[in-house]
């Protein structure tokens, strides 16, 4: 298994940041790979699928494996080899810890996460 783990710290409250990382259509504004992104119900669930494609127009699916509001959400691309966890910890009113772990059971991370991507998140949100 090859995996990675980011943290940073937002000065955002945790609802606010959570929020804003499981919507849709705010995933374009902050990572740069992805183009479009929807999801196939809302509110978002245990089940719910994301749909998203670069500028390739690929799609990609990934299913919701395990959610908790304002804490954490996981979910794995259909191929059951990649998943993703986010973890959202409150430091404080109006801080929050945000944990970005991905990881794959067989092979290599394509295009792994980096920390351009979660500063890219913290500036936006905190502007």
């Amino acid at each position: 298994m090859k995996s990675k783990k980011l943290i940073i710290e937002i000065n955002q409250p945790v609802e606010k940041v959570f929020e804003f990382t499981i919507d849709p259509r705010n995933t374009p504004k902050w990572v740069d790979s992805i183009k479009y992104e929807e999801v196939d119900r809302w509110p978002v669930q245990v089940g719910t699928h994301y749909r998203n494609h670069g500028n390739n127009k690929v799609w990609s699916i990934y299913t919701v494996k395990s959610f908790e509001e304002n804490k954490k959400f996981v979910f794995q691309k259909n191929d059951n080899n990649y998943s993703v966890r986010y973890v959202f910890t409150p430091l404080a009113k109006d801080k929050t810890r945000l944990e970005y772990f991905e990881w794959v059971e067989k092979g290599n991370l394509e295009e792994p996460f980096t920390m351009e991507i979660l500063e890219k998140l913290k500036s936006i949100l905190e502007n």
